[in-house]
C-alpha cells in the first residue's frame, strides 16, 4: 500500500471531484437504507392489520421515516401501503440519480489522474539519458504507460467508489440495525471477524502473485514487440517457428502464473459471499424465533433480511477491490521505480534554452567507456574545430567514430576530460540550446509513421515559418527528391512503422534532408550515406558541399570524400587519433588514409 502513497497528490489535485462523488455515494446509500424501512413499517402494518392491533410505536425509526409514519397515520391501511409503495419507488429513482452523478464523478476523475499519469511517464521517458534506452527493453517501457496505468486507475476509479460505496451502506445499515435491535445486529455480524482475517491473508498472495504476473506481462510484450519490429530478419532466417516456440515459453509461463492468480480470487470471491450468505442464515433462524415469541417483531425481522442481502453485493465486492488494490499496488511500484530513475544527463543550473551559442568546438584530452559494457570507446582525445571549418573522422568500424558525435550531443558525458564551445563547457549549456546548435544525422536512421514531408521537417517547430517551409529544396540537396515525386501521394505519402516502405538509401536521404532543413550553425553526419549507391553518393556530397559554405561540418564516415575540401582529416584507432591532417598531408605520409584512398580509387577506376 506504501506504493499507492504516491497518488495522494492526484487525489488532491482533483479533490473537489473526489468529494462531490463521495457525497453522491452517501446520499444515494442513505436513499437506499429508507426503503427497508419503509418496507419493514408496511409489514408492521399488514401484521397489526390481520391481527387487529394498533398503535405500534415508531420511536426505534430514522427521523425520516418517522415524519413519513406520522404523516401516513391520517391515510387507512390500503393508502398506507399505496403511498409507501410509491415512496420506495421514488427513492428508487433518487438512488440511481446519485449513482450516476457518483460514477460522473469518481470514474472521470480516475481518467484525469490516468491523463495525469501518462503524462508524467511520457515526459520522464524523454528527459531520461541514452545510457537508460539502452538497458530497457521497449516493451517494457510500452507495459508502463499502458497496463500499469490501467491497473492504477481501476484503483483510482472503481476501486475508490466500491470501497466508499461500502463503507456508507455499511455504516448506514448497522446504525438502523442497531437502533432496531441490538443483540439480534451482533449476532449478524459475528462472522464478519472471519472476513477480515480472510482477506487479510488473501491479500498478501494476491500482491505477491500479481508482482510477478506483471513482470512476465512486460517480458511478454517486449517479446511481441521485438518480433513485430525484427519480422524481416525473421522471416529471411527462416527463424519463424523458433520464435514462435520462444514466445510460446513466455505466454505459457504467464499463463500459468495468471490462472494461478485467478485460482487464488475464484476462491476468494464465493468466500465472501459464503460468509455473506451465514448472516443471513443466521438472521432468518435467530429471527423466526424472535417472530414466534414476539408478532410485533416480524417487520423489524423483514428489514434485517433486506439489510443483509443489501449487503451481500457490496461485501462480496471486498474481495474485488483487494484485488484491484493489490494489482494497483504493483504496478504503482513498478511507475515509482521508473519515475524515481533520474536522468545522469541534466540540464545545469542556469538553465537558458534561447541562448546563443558559437566560437570553437574543442575536445580536450576526453576518454569515454559506456557503462552499460565498459567499452572504451574514447582515450585522450582531442580536437579542435573552428567557426566554418570542415572536418572528416575516419576509423574501422569500433573506433569510437560515433561516440565524438554522441558526446558533443550531450547523450553522454566524458569520463575524463572536457568539451567546449566556445569558451563555454558544454556541460553548463542548456540542453535545449545545444541540441538545436547542432543538426545531427545519425548512423542509425529513423523514420516516424507519417508522411514523408513531416519526417523532413519534424525538427522545425509548429510555427507558421516553419508550416511554410518548402522541405523540396532540402530533399533535392539530399538527392531524394525525384524518387519522393514518383511516389503515388509524394511528399504526403505515408512511409509505415520506422519508414518500413522505403528503401534504406531513401531513409538515409530523407534523414539528411531533416537536418538540413533545421539550417543549424554546425552539421553533424554520422556514416549516413552507408546504404547509398557511389553515383548517388557522389551527387549528395557534391550537393553538400555548396550547402554546407560557411557551416562548421563534421563528417563521420567510413569512407573520402574528395568533392568536399575537408580543413582537417582525423583518423581514429581504437578511440585514439592515429593519423590527422589535411588530404595532402596524410597522403605524404602514406599510412592508413593513404592505403584507404588508393583503394577506394582503384575499386572507383574498376566501377568505371
Amino acid at each position: 500500500m506504501k506504493h499507492l502513497a504516491s497518488l495522494h497528490k492526484y487525489f488532491w489535485k482533483y479533490r473537489a471531484r473526489l468529494l462531490a462523488g463521495i457525497f453522491f455515494v452517501i446520499l444515494s446509500n442513505y436513499f437506499t437504507v429508507l426503503a427497508p424501512e419503509i418496507t419493514g413499517y408496511v409489514v408492521g402494518q399488514v401484521q397489526q392489520y390481520i391481527s387487529g392491533q394498533t398503535g405500534k410505536t415508531t420511536e426505534n425509526y430514522s427521523a425520516s421515516v418517522r415524519a413519513l409514519i406520522n404523516w401516513l397515520q391520517h391515510f387507512n391501511f390500503s393508502k398506507i401501503v399505496l403511498i409507501s409503495s410509491i415512496v420506495i419507488l421514488l427513492l428508487a429513482l433518487l438512488r440511481g440519480i446519485f449513482m450516476f452523478l457518483m460514477r460522473q464523478t469518481i470514474i472521470v476523475m480516475s481518467r484525469y489522474i490516468e491523463y495525469d499519469l501518462k503524462n508524467a511517464i511520457y515526459d520522464h521517458y524523454q528527459q531520461l539519458d541514452m545510457g537508460f534506452f539502452k538497458t530497457h527493453s521497449t516493451g517494457d517501457m510500452m507495459s508502463r504507460i499502458a497496463e500499469d496505468v490501467s491497473r492504477v486507475r481501476m484503483y483510482t476509479g472503481p476501486a475508490v467508489m466500491q470501497t466508499v460505496n461500502l463503507l456508507a451502506l455499511i455504516i448506514l445499515c448497522l446504525v438502523n440495525m442497531l437502533r432496531k435491535d441490538f443483540h439480534l445486529t451482533l449476532v449478524v455480524i459475528a462472522p464478519l471477524p472471519l472476513l477480515a482475517i480472510t482477506i487479510y491473508f488473501v491479500n498478501t498472495i494476491i500482491h505477491k502473485k500479481s508482482e510477478k504476473v506483471q513482470a512476465l506481462l512486460s517480458d511478454l510484450t517486449t517479446n511481441a514487440q521485438e518480433s513485430y519490429s525484427g519480422i524481416r530478419v525473421i522471416k529471411s532466417f527462416v527463424q519463424e517457428k523458433a520464435m514462435l516456440g520462444f514466445f510460446s515459453r513466455n505466454s505459457e509461463a504467464y499463463r500459468k502464473n495468471a490462472v494461478s492468480l485467478a485460482k487464488v480470487e475464484a476462491i476468494y470471491f464465493p468466500s465472501m459471499t459464503l460468509l455473506v450468505g451465514l448472516s443471513t442464515l443466521l438472521t432468518i433462524l435467530i429471527g423466526s424465533k424472535m417472530a414466534l415469541a414476539n408478532p410485533d417483531k416480524v417487520g423489524i425481522i423483514v428489514e434485517f433480511v433486506i439489510y443483509i442481502n443489501m449487503l451481500m453485493f457490496p461485501v462480496s465486492a471486498i474481495g474485488n477491490v483487494a484485488s484491484m488494490v493489490q494489482r494497483a499496488a504493483a504496478s504503482q511500484k513498478r511507475i515509482n521505480e521508473f519515475l524515481d530513475t533520474r536522468p545522469l544527463i541534466t540540464d545545469p543550473a542556469k538553465n537558458n534554452a534561447n541562448e546563443i551559442l558559437s566560437g570553437s568546438i574543442i575536445f580536450k584530452h576526453v576518454s569515454f567507456a559506456y557503462p552499460h559494457t565498459g567499452i572504451r570507446a574514447l582515450h585522450n582525445f582531442s580536437l579542435e574545430v573552428k567557426p566554418g571549418e570542415k572536418v572528416m573522422i575516419l576509423g574501422k568500424t569500433g573506433s569510437g567514430k560515433s561516440t565524438i558525435a554522441q558526446l558533443l550531443l550531450r547523450f553522454y558525458d566524458p569520463d575524463k576530460g572536457e568539451i567546449f564551445i566556445g569558451n563555454k563547457n558544454i556541460r553548463y549549456v542548456s540542453l535545449t540550446a545545444l541540441r538545436n546548435y547542432i543538426s545531427y544525422v545519425p548512423q542509425d536512421v529513423f523514420l516516424f509513421s507519417d508522411t514523408i514531408d513531416n519526417n523532413i521537417r519534424f525538427g522545425l517547430n509548429n510555427n507558421s515559418k516553419g508550416l511554410a517551409t518548402d522541405t523540396s529544396k532540402y530533399a533535392e540537396y539530399a538527392a531524394v527528391h525525384e524518387e519522393i515525386l514518383s511516389l503515388n501521394k509524394g511528399y504526403k505519402t505515408l512511409v509505415g512503422e520506422r519508414g518500413v516502405t522505403l528503401s534504406g538509401g531513401q531513409k538515409q536521404r530523407a534523414s539528411i534532408a531533416r537536418a538540413l532543413l533545421k539550417e543549424s550553425p554546425v552539421m553533424l553526419f554520422d556514416d549516413c550515406l552507408s546504404a547509398v549507391d557511389a553515383k548517388t553518393e557522389h551527387k549528395i556530397v557534391n550537393n553538400l558541399n555548396g550547402f554546407l559554405q560557411n557551416k562548421t561540418t563534421i563528417i563521420i564516415t567510413h569512407r573520402i570524400f574528395l568533392s568536399i575540401p575537408f580543413d582537417k582529416i582525423i583518423i581514429l584507432s581504437n578511440g585514439e587519433i592515429a593519423e590527422a591532417g589535411t588530404h595532402a598531408e596524410l597522403l605524404a605520409k602514406n599510412g592508413y588514409y593513404a592505403g584507404l584512398y588508393n583503394l577506394q580509387l582503384s575499386e572507383e577506376t574498376a566501377s568505371a
